[in-house]
């Protein structure tokens, strides 16, 4: 029997490895933990990559919409942490063609601020890609003003 760790990062990877060992539509890009479409087509021949994630705490919901017509590529955080800029560039990197890559990030800081910097980064390198931020709670909203709202089941 395997030895439970108590590390968020290790039960963060072993969470999506499970995922993954379930689904052979889905890959995990090796040292990342972002989980990416199995099979995609040579990179010339890709259409818009959409890509969304999260920290975490909110897993395995991005990861779950990966596959064919949906997610090219869901991109996880530690535990109700942001995924870093690295992570998503390199899921943008793993995924996106010449069409480039569309971000649907969630109206968290966090997420902002490192899709975002990734999305940067990327065009810097060539790579097109724009982001979509979601705000949408409509469960939240006659509890909070719009600009605070995350957009978790906006997202979905």
């Amino acid at each position: 029997m395997k030895k439970l760790v108590n590390d968020p990062r290790h039960v963060v990877r072993e969470m999506l490895e499970g995922l993954v060992a379930l689904n052979p539509a889905q890959a995990l890009l090796e040292g990342e933990d972002v989980v990416i479409r199995a099979g995609l087509p040579e990179a010339a021949r890709r259409k818009v990559a959409v890509i969304s994630g999260g920290g975490a705490g909110h897993e395995p919901a991005h990861a779950g919409y990966v596959g064919e017509g949906m997610l090219s590529a869901a991109v996880t955080g530690d535990v109700f942490t942001s995924p870093s800029t690295d992570a998503v560039l390199a899921g943008i990197r793993a995924v996106a063609g010449p069409a480039g890559a569309l971000l649907v990030v969630k109206n968290y800081t966090g997420d902002r601020l490192n899709f975002g910097l990734a999305a940067e980064l990327a065009r810097a390198e060539g790579i097109p890609a724009e982001i979509v931020v979601v705000a949408d709670d409509v469960a939240l909203r006659a509890t909070v003003e719009p600009e605070r709202r995350r957009g978790i089941a906006g997202t979905v």
